[in-house]
């Protein structure tokens, strides 16, 4: 299939059918990406976030969810010096 390219603010996009999206159950997101010569476009299956919940849990059971930032830093910025 043939497909004009058009302008989209300051970029450039392309029109992609209603009928091909609904056939790849495309709703929002995609992957997109150069393979050799081409742009190769993907849907994006599974929910954003999704198994955070797990990979949370298990971080916790190893014991590797420290805090990187000490408690008492002072988010304020109250007497930092800016350069």
């Amino acid at each position: 299939m043939k497909a004009n390219i058009v302008s989209v603010g300051n970029s450039k996009g392309i029109r992609i059918p209603k009928a091909m999206l609904k056939q790849l159950d495309i709703h929002n997101h995609v992957e997109i990406k150069v393979e050799d010569e081409g742009i190769v476009i993907k849907p994006i299956k599974g929910k954003p976030r999704e198994g955070w919940d797990r990979a949370f849990k298990m971080m916790h059971e190893r014991k590797e969810d420290a805090l990187f930032i000490d408690e008492k830093t002072d988010f304020e910025m109250e007497g930092w010096e800016w350069k």
